[in-house]
């Protein structure tokens, strides 16, 4: 009887084991060793296939990533223009941006259980909600979410997230929807200045030019217009909202560090905690002095506001989790590209008028943008790039000459005549 043993093993980390035999002692009729050269082929054949699959499974990842990138940068264009579109439509009924400030806010406690949802159908271990809170409650301590926790580290952006958006919404009451939604973008630049300072990071000379670009685009936003005071109003508030924006991330930065998807979803359902204990006031004395005054709830607009809440619900949850399917790069374009889309509906909706100065302050104010998103090794991998396509010209030219040599070297032995054909 013929003994075998079995053994597996893996070829590599891309591909499956796979089962073979090994010859036993006393064997008579085992299969004989390939010889060296049959075994170098063999072994090189394997090398490839597994070279190859690791390759394609690489490639077809990268691209899975980029696809999912492009539905989250068309996610976060259409959202965010939709909001922005919709609150300029909404306030032609409902005039009350802290109103709709305070009532957007609200929405964010839905981001802890959206959260948890996802958690039980992709994560292996499941946890209960209670537990699950627990762990992401040690983003704030040891001691977890305290009240002294909730207002040294929750309550300062509760208040920096409520100024942002009702300083972004009330400049839509003031200018044009183009204008707010290209200002809107100087907080990138804000934020590398804020960080340069306070968080001390890496100075970067494109990054500077970057912020000149901004601030340049701000005063020509300013110009464009003709310096009136609706349009200066409303310039600052946009400069305001991002200024506030940039704060809230750098202090966050400073103060809590990076955190987790649970973490992180967990923060911004405290924060519209928050804003129900110690906001909701704000409306009620603004509604009462009439500043934000409405004759009877039937004339709220109730699905506008429902859905500009919505639309702003899913831009924040792409901006904060969409790194979890794609590239931050690609999910920062999408805010960009919103300024075209705003721009093309205010040309068929609004009176704007697209003079030479407007058109070039979007330009620069988006050249700036697009040059910080560039990372911080940009300039090592550029001259790395260089370095390589200079090493490949100069492989190419010592083989174009060879080439070019040995052609005229077989050309003169084809046309040198040889002795015999004078001997006669």
């Amino acid at each position: 009887m013929k003994k075998h043993s079995a053994r597996v093993a893996p070829l590599s980390a891309c591909n499956s084991p796979v089962l073979t035999l090994t010859k036993v002692e006393g064997d008579e009729h085992s299969r004989e060793s390939p010889a060296p050269a049959e075994a170098q082929m063999q072994a090189g054949v394997e090398g490839s296939g597994r070279g190859n699959r690791c390759c394609w499974k690489c490639s077809v990842t990268q691209l899975k990533k980029f696809f999912w990138g492009v539905a989250v940068v068309l996610g976060v264009c259409s959202s965010w223009s939709g909001s922005t579109q919709l609150a300029k439509l909404t306030f032609k009924k409902f005039d009350a941006p802290f109103t709709l400030t305070w009532f957007a806010t609200n929405w964010n406690f839905l981001f802890f259980p959206l959260y948890y949802i996802g958690h039980v159908f992709k994560s292996p271990e499941k946890q209960s909600p209670k537990q699950r809170y627990r762990e992401c409650c040690r983003f704030f301590g040891d001691n977890g979410l305290t009240m002294k926790v909730f207002f040294t580290k929750a309550a300062p952006f509760g208040v920096l997230w409520t100024l942002t958006n009702y300083l972004y919404l009330h400049a839509i009451k003031k200018i044009n929807t183009t204008d707010v939604s290209v200002l809107f973008c100087c907080n990138k630049a804000f934020v590398f200045l804020l960080s340069w300072i306070v968080l001390r990071d890496r100075f970067m000379g494109v990054r500077i030019v970057a912020a000149i670009l901004a601030i340049a685009g701000i005063v020509m936003m300013t110009y464009a217009d003709g310096f009136h005071s609706h349009s200066v109003i409303g310039i600052a508030l946009v400069v305001g909202s991002a200024s506030m924006s940039a704060l809230y991330k750098v202090l966050f930065k400073l103060l809590l560090g990076s955190a987790k998807f649970g973490e992180a979803a967990l923060f911004l359902s405290v924060l519209s905690v928050f804003n129900v204990l110690f906001i909701t006031c704000i409306p009620v004395i603004l509604y009462f002095t009439k500043v934000e005054y409405w004759s009877s709830f039937d004339v709220i607009p109730w699905g506008n506001l429902c859905g500009f809440s919505i639309l702003l619900l899913t831009f924040n949850i792409l901006l904060n989790f969409g790194i979890a399917i794609t590239y931050p790069t690609l999910i920062s374009l999408g805010i960009v590209l919103s300024v075209p889309v705003n721009a093309i509906v205010d040309h068929y909706t609004s009176e704007i008028v697209f003079n030479s100065v407007r058109v070039i302050a979007i330009v620069i104010i988006g050249l700036g943008f697009l040059l910080l998103l560039l990372p911080e090794e940009w300039d090592v991998w550029l001259m790395k790039l260089l370095t390589r396509l200079k090493v490949r010209k100069k492989e190419e030219i010592p083989d174009g000459n060879g080439d070019i040599v040995s052609g005229l070297q077989s050309k003169s032995r084809r046309t040198r005549p040889s002795m015999s054909s004078f001997a006669h």
